[in-house]
Order: structure tokens, then sequence, then C-alpha cells
């Protein structure tokens, strides 16, 4: 299990006391809002954007990570998030051990019969077991599952809407499917070729393209728990850059510290290419134009090495 999002500071019982101050101690949870518009709840914005692309005006989302600039794994859930998970007609979980606070406030207050959850929709856990990368939304094909499963979901809270649904759906797909041709693109140019990473979010996508992450099991594992890294395995990952044993570093731009900084540093010391990543939409992004650009940097780096 990793920190993932697990930042949950304030107690089960303490966040329901107070939805219920707030909620005027009401129980009709609403899927739509007045104007029948299908509320919408998302652990990140990457998911949100998925939502909102294939609802179009018909839903309302909200996205309670939805900052580049926040670190996802200090979260803190809040009573506002409480309430807006009562009042959803869909929520949107990663899952994985990605966001378990989703969870937890669901069988709180929610209804587990509105939850889409991106890793079961993907069918990788029964797969990876342990060693799932729980990071699916840089996985193309699950991002189409899980739009798939968006759209099924909202046409049967919204039947009337069920064609805006499904046209935005095969618009999106073949957006999708432009990001992958993208990344065969890049495989096609520099397949094989060794990269480093200091997590595993950018993995999928790595795949994608080809690519050979060498760095320590041991490294990436230890810095996306929030453990210790040894001085030895340090040393292994700091060699892949003043040896020139890779072609990039591929970095986390968005959960930092001194050990990840300190391969940042020697990284770009050594001359190696850095193509950062994050976790959450940037401002102003949508999650095609998000990846297009990441697949573009990446792929200019490589040119680059």
């Amino acid at each position: 299990m990793t920190r993932r999002l697990l930042g949950m500071t304030l107690g089960l019982a303490t966040l329901a006391g107070g939805l219920t101050a707030c909620s005027g101690g009401g129980s009709d949870a609403t899927a739509t809002s007045g104007n029948g518009v299908v509320q919408v709840v998302a652990s990140t914005n990457v998911w949100g954007d998925v939502a909102k692309t294939i609802g179009g005006d018909a839903v309302h989302v909200t996205s309670f990570i939805n900052d580049p600039s926040q670190d996802p794994h200090e979260y803190e859930a809040s009573v506002r998030n409480q309430l807006a998970i009562k009042n959803a007609g869909v929520v949107i979980e990663n899952g994985g051990g990605y966001d378990d606070f989703m969870t937890k406030m669901v069988a709180s207050v929610g209804d587990s019969n509105t939850v889409l959850n991106a890793v079961d929709i993907s069918g990788k856990k029964a797969a990876a077991g342990e060693d799932l990368n729980e990071h699916v939304w840089y996985d193309f094909p699950t991002v189409l599952k899980v739009a798939g499963a968006i759209k099924d979901k909202l046409a049967t809270l919204d039947p009337s809407h069920a064609n805006t649904f499904t046209k935005n759906l095969t618009t999106f797909t073949e957006q999708v499917k432009a990001l992958e041709a993208q990344a065969a693109s890049v495989k096609t140019a520099h397949g094989g070729q060794p990269v480093a990473i200091t997590e595993p979010v950018p993995g999928y996508l790595l795949e994608a393209c080809g690519l050979v992450n060498k760095t320590p099991e041991a490294f990436s594992a230890a810095i996306e728990d929030g453990n210790d890294v040894s001085v030895g395995i340090l040393n292994d990952t700091l060699k892949l850059f003043t040896g020139h044993q890779v072609k990039a570093l591929v970095y986390n731009e968005q959960t930092t510290g001194p050990v990840t900084q300190k391969v940042l540093d020697t990284a770009k010391s050594s001359n190696v290419p850095v193509v950062p990543v994050t976790e959450t939409l940037p401002a102003g992004s949508t999650y095609v134009t998000w990846m297009k650009s990441q697949l573009t940097a990446l792929s200019t780096a490589l040119d680059r090495s």
C-alpha cells in the first residue's frame, strides 16, 4: 500500500457530524441539481476532466484535488468533500490505494452504486497484484475504459442526453487514439532506449513509448512510499546520470524532497535531459492537451540526448 492521498487528518466521525450540521441533518441526497445537471465528484481533476469531456453541459464536476502545485500525498479530506459525495450521482475514484479517502467517505455518507473505480475498471489489479502501478490515468486503454463507464453511468442517470454522451465519447476516443499514435511514434524513434524516473507515476506512458526504466526499483519504491533511501541505492541511482547510462530523467515535479532534488540536480549537471510530469492537470489544460504536451516534451528530450 502506498501513501497516495492518504492524508486524512480529520476522523470520519468528526466529518460525518460536521456533514449533518452542514446539510441540516437531511438524508435526501440528490444526484442532480435544480436544473437537472448530474452532479459528478472525482478525486482528482484528471478524472474530473474526463467526466466533463463526456458529460459536457449536462454535468457539474467537482474535483477534490485540482492544483498541480499541491502535493497529492498530503491531501486532507473535509466536510465539504463529504457533502459533495453525499449529493453526487457519479463518484470517480482512482483506486488501487491511491485515493483511499474516497472509499472511506463513500462508506460513511455515499452510495457505493454511484462509484466508478478506475483501477477496477482497468482490470490491471488481478494481473499485477502487489506490483500494481496505480497511476492508471497514464494508460490510454484504461482511460478509454473509464470514459466508456462514465458515459454508461451518465446515460442511465440522464437518458435524455444519452446521444450527446455517446458523441462526446466518440470524439474523446479519437483524441486518445491520436495520443496512442504519438506514443507509437516515440517508440519507433526511441524504442528500447533507457530512462530513469523518480516515481512510477509515468510508468504506463513510458511503456507505451517502448522505453526501458533503469531506475533501481528500491529507489522509486522508497520515494513513492515516503521512505528513506539508503546511501548505496541513491549512489546507484546517481550513477545512471554521471555515467550517462540513461537518455532522460522523467521527474514527478509534484512531489519533491531532498533526495529527489539531488537526483534532479545530478541529472542536470550531467547534461541528461529532464522531463517533468505531474499527477494532476495544470491550469488551463485538458487531459488530452496535458498528455500531448508531456509526450512532446519526452520526444524532444530523447531527440536531444
